[in-house]
């Protein structure tokens, strides 16, 4: 049976049905709103899992090694989009971190975001890996390997000690046995992890209520991401992109990830959602986090109507005018 989550009409006529599935949790791990199947099938992270897979970085103190800045600890868990700013924080951290780019295992991209991407072009500078949507996380995979002894030419093998570092840290924070984890290769070209979407959102409140993990030091660097990462909202993704809108509001951890899951945690309420769009479109997240948090009464009503003016339920043509509206069936 399939789970409709949003329809789209043009002219009043149904164009299109989205399928998916939406978790949320509360801070005793209950599942208090759920729509579609959560419990079963593995849902793979995506760049949702930068967060977990920053662990090993943030672990060993390079911070304050290299003298790095919050917002280059940021680009560890980043989708950078190769803005300027993004430009300079990742050639500076390359730089500290004494890396070569040749390293990176992820492919050669132009900056993601138009403007940059036609600056760039425009200047004929040529595909870079530390353009990479990826860079920074493989910067720090890069790092950690480097710094705890291993073997850096094949840390994107899914049998590398730090990739079976973060299947363990996966499985600690989901709570789902890494044996039954899904097991692929993500766009960037390391392993990523799937587990059922209750269990993503289980993985996201252990870092808004790090209570719920009993080592200290383990708490210590989940709040050290979750802090890092809302230092730097527009590092993590870019300006008018839906992480950071969510990252500015103190009370929320957000990271998306691609073919349509997304992830976030109240740091107050302790409350975790996890959702997957099964079309994939992230066109839709905006509207569906706006509606969670209402559905929710979520206290903040500033972050929400930021979202709707990140993505309206209306449709427009490209001249502006509206033909249609998106509708969300929660």
């Amino acid at each position: 049976m399939t789970t409709i989550i949003a329809e789209e009409y043009r002219g009043g006529n149904l164009e299109n049905k989205h399928e998916g599935a939406i978790c949320v949790l509360d801070k005793n791990k209950e599942v208090i709103y759920s729509k579609g199947e959560i419990e079963n099938t593995p849902i793979f992270y995506r760049s949702a899992m930068k967060p977990i897979q920053a662990i090993p970085a943030f672990d060993i103190n390079i911070e304050e090694k290299y003298s790095l800045s919050s917002d280059e600890m940021a680009l560890f868990c980043a989708s950078q989009r190769g803005e300027n700013y993004h430009q300079r924080s990742l050639s500076s951290l390359i730089k500290k971190l004494g890396l070569k780019e040749e390293s990176l295992i992820c492919g050669e991209s132009y900056p993601l975001n138009e403007q940059p991407k036609i600056e760039y072009i425009c200047r004929g500078k040529k595909k870079r890996k530390l353009l990479h949507n990826c860079s920074g996380k493989h910067l720090g995979f890069l790092a950690y390997s480097r710094e705890v002894g291993l073997n850096t030419k094949d840390y994107g093998e899914v049998n590398h000690p730090l990739q079976e570092r973060i299947k363990e840290e996966v499985e600690l924070l989901s709570e789902y046995p890494k044996e039954k984890m899904a097991v692929g290769k993500d766009g960037c070209g390391v392993p990523v992890f799937g587990v059922p979407l209750r269990n993503m959102a289980l993985s996201y409140l252990k870092f808004v209520n790090p209570d719920l993990v009993s080592d200290k030091n383990k708490r210590d660097t989940l709040n050290q991401i979750s802090n890092t990462m809302q230092a730097n909202p527009e590092i993590v993704a870019s300006h008018d992109f839906i992480c950071t809108v969510l990252l500015k509001d103190k009370n929320i951890i957000a990271k998306g990830g691609a073919q349509g899951v997304y992830c976030l945690a109240l740091k107050d309420e302790k409350i975790s959602i996890a959702l997957k769009v099964l079309s994939g479109t992230e066109l839709l997240w905006p509207l569906l986090v706006a509606e969670i948090l209402e559905e929710i009464n979520y206290r903040n009503k500033r972050t929400i109507e930021n979202l709707y003016q990140l993505r309206s339920s209306k449709i427009l043509s490209d001249a502006r005018e509206v033909v249609g509206e998106t509708k969300i069936i929660l």
